[in-house]
């Protein structure tokens, strides 16, 4: 048995008790070691913070997704903007499944072997919007890179069962890059969401340490195909915080408008958890007011920028 007692010899000196014996042992390693930890998580600023949802809305929206344990992202990601999301009769669902086959260094979603294919999916996921009375749906996934179709026949199949079940409700997909395949993208661009969206995420020279499986280059060739072959509107999101500078940004966002894309939306990384990339720092609100009018010079149609902006944020606006 181990038994410890504090001296006041010194902070950093602990007395151990082995065997009948007291023995001084110095634990500066290992407060320097915990200290190392609690510093790769940074002391939010003021102005990360998130109020409390409230509302008629979103408490009608809130009991029926308890009553009837729907599945949406906006709760099971804890989004900062679910209150305001859902008060406007907006929510995010996430298709097959729960564990992504990449494991980007930002996300929070589990790694590891996917389960089965539920073909039962688009119909629940459709009876969901509907016992929700959503207006504007927003559609996500893991990547499915199992597949061989990389998910793509789900991602048509439950686009076409929520315009089926819920005629009036308007939709975003914001889909994975299936590998840069073109029939792939050729089955959401047919099945004709409203707004088609793919994330860039982070700049050029980033993104192999955060999104590691991804390319830069094929996500803005993937954006640039969905427009080519005719989807409606084209959207893209960017995190800051990571270690951008802000020429890279501005580089990203012109490749972006290069890549005919119509949404941008720019938002803050926050760290999920200590396993996860580390913030390297947190943008001041008036960084993102200057991205944002850079951004509609550069002719976006939506620009959405500030600490707390998700890819979903304002996303019914972004169908007009």
């Amino acid at each position: 048995m181990y038994s410890f007692k504090l001296k006041a010899l010194s902070t950093k000196i602990l007395e151990r008790k082995i065997k009948g014996n007291w023995t001084k042992v110095d634990i500066s390693k290992a407060n320097n070691a915990l200290a190392k930890r609690k510093s790769d998580f940074k002391k939010k600023p003021n102005w990360i913070r998130v109020k409390l949802p409230t509302g008629k809305k979103y408490s009608e929206i809130r009991g029926l997704v308890d009553k009837y344990k729907l599945n949406t992202i906006c709760s099971s990601g804890s989004c900062p903007n679910m209150g305001e999301c859902w008060g406007e009769g907006t929510a995010t669902f996430m298709i097959l499944g729960n564990i992504c086959t990449r494991s980007c260094g930002f996300c929070g979603v589990k790694t590891g072997k996917p389960e089965s294919v539920d073909w039962e999916e688009p119909e629940k996921v459709a009876k969901s919007i509907s016992v929700m009375k959503i207006k504007h749906a927003v559609i996500t996934s893991v990547d499915r890179d199992d597949l061989q179709d990389q998910g793509s026949i789900i991602w048509a199949e439950t686009v076409k069962s929520v315009r089926r079940l819920n005629p009036g409700t308007t939709m975003e997909t914001l889909i994975p890059d299936f590998q840069g395949v073109e029939r792939h993208l050729d089955r959401i661009i047919e099945a004709n969401p409203e707004v088609i969206s793919h994330n860039i995420e982070t700049v050029r020279r980033l993104t192999r340490e955060v999104r590691i499986q991804a390319k830069y280059d094929r996500s803005m060739a993937v954006l640039k195909y969905l427009k080519d072959k005719g989807a409606r509107r084209t959207k893209s999101g960017i995190m800051l915080g990571l270690g951008e500078t802000e020429s890279e940004v501005i580089e990203t966002l012109r490749d972006l408008r290069s890549a005919k894309v119509d949404v941008v939306t720019i938002g803050q990384y926050l760290q999920p958890s200590k396993r996860h990339l580390p913030v390297k720092e947190f943008i001041e609100p008036t960084k993102f007011n200057f991205y944002k009018e850079f951004a509609k010079d550069l002719g976006f149609i939506h620009v959405e920028s500030g600490p707390l902006v998700r890819s979903s944020y304002k996303a019914k606006k972004h169908i007009n």
